[in-house]
């Protein structure tokens, strides 16, 4: 028997601003969702990692640290995945453009593993940039 405690559709919205020290709050909620999804503990970690990475390339890059302008991650529960999409309100970018952390002369660079990272971890990540700017970023992990 499949005994999960969520709704066929659980969605947790946050409209967070640019600070660093939403962080905290953002992985808070992605916790409770992630048990009461029936994550698996691996699996969790990873995906925290992925969404770290996405809300602090959000905050950084995409809105730079501007307060003013807000992130907004929506947590979605559906019947086989969890669904994450962190959004933010700068000018986008192309992630064509994004330098190859395997490269030589990137190989000790700081910056740079973000993307790879959220590939790395989520089953699919998808990145599109609205007409009215930002960049979206939806990653799914399957649940089982």
């Amino acid at each position: 028997m499949d005994m999960r405690t969520h709704s066929p559709w659980t969605v947790v919205q946050l409209d967070l601003e640019s600070r660093l020290a939403v962080l905290e709050d953002v992985e808070q909620a992605l916790t409770r969702v992630s048990e009461a999804a029936g994550l698996n503990p691996d699996s969790a970690i990873n995906v925290g990692v992925a969404v770290r990475e996405s809300v602090v390339n959000a905050i950084k890059h995409g809105n730079r640290l501007d307060a003013a302008k807000q992130i907004h991650v929506s947590l979605i529960v559906d019947d086989d995945a969890l669904e994450i999409v962190v959004r933010d309100e700068g000018p986008g970018f192309d992630p064509e453009a994004v330098p190859d952390p395997f490269a030589e002369e990137n190989l000790l660079k700081p910056d740079g593993r973000g993307m790879l990272m959220m590939k790395s971890f989520m089953d699919a990540v998808q990145f599109t940039f609205p007409s009215c700017g930002g960049t979206v970023v939806r990653m799914r992990k399957r649940l089982f």
